[in-house]
């Protein structure tokens, strides 16, 4: 893995692991503002350029807490530096939903998004309930993270769900957006099907018998599953 520091726009330093040959595509991880989990040569995606970036204000990236709107602009100087024309935006759990974000707000820089385990664009008090109720039973895989930062992205999340035009800019995407749920997850994945049916260029698949963090418990099916959305959605 190749580490390669990328000076954000107003010049903190972000670090970015990348690997492989390829079209590009750029993994997210979750929280919002755990470290990069999935930057991991056995389970990156095989047949592409990966990218990994560490949010800023969380492990081995400058700065601090920051909103959805400068997480973007982040990627955005990492794309550049790098001269990619655009890339695929492959996001886990929180990360599923920023890659959304990006592909609305960047639509120009997006080739296709990829979200696994998201939690899509609702904050409902049942898939709420749902959640905290098997939280307890959810296989442990400690991750890294910084509260301040996960404060910041969730409350800009917040009100990034309740735009006025959320739901016309996604039914308007041109963007293509694959969604996978893990069959396990104790995360309901209506939210997932929904998003799926609104875009005009969405699909919704499961993938059986693993749970939410399946890169760590599973990674052989993650590596998988990541290398075969990546080329379907690449597919000429």
């Amino acid at each position: 893995m190749e580490r390669n520091p990328v000076a954000a726009d107003d010049g903190i330093e972000l670090h970015v692991g990348v690997t492989g040959a390829g079209p590009d595509v750029v993994l997210l991880s979750g929280g919002p503002g755990c470290v990069q989990y999935l930057e991991d040569e056995a389970i990156a995606p095989r047949g592409v350029r990966a990218w990994f970036p560490e949010p800023r204000g969380v492990g081995r990236s400058g700065g601090g807490a920051h909103s959805m709107e400068e997480a973007v602009a982040d990627l955005e100087a990492i794309r550049r530096s790098a001269e990619i024309t655009s890339w695929v935006v492959l996001g886990h759990s929180w990360g599923s939903d920023l890659a959304v974000y990006y592909a609305l707000q960047r639509p120009q820089a997006v080739r296709g998004v990829i979200g696994i385990a998201g939690t899509g664009v609702q904050k409902d008090r049942t898939w709420s309930a749902t959640y905290h109720a098997g939280k307890d039973s959810e296989p442990s895989v400690p991750v890294a993270w910084e509260p301040p930062v996960h404060k910041a992205l969730s409350d800009s999340y917040l009100e990034w769900i309740h735009q006025r035009q959320l739901l016309r800019q996604l039914a308007d995407s041109s963007v293509p957006m694959a969604f996978i749920a893990a069959a396990l997850d104790i995360r309901p994945s209506w939210p997932l099907e929904q998003l799926a049916e609104l875009v005009p260029r969405g699909s919704f698949t499961r993938v059986p018998d693993v749970p939410h963090d399946f890169w760590a418990t599973d990674p052989d099916v993650w590596a998988r599953t990541v290398t075969d959305s990546c080329r379907r959605l690449l597919k000429p």
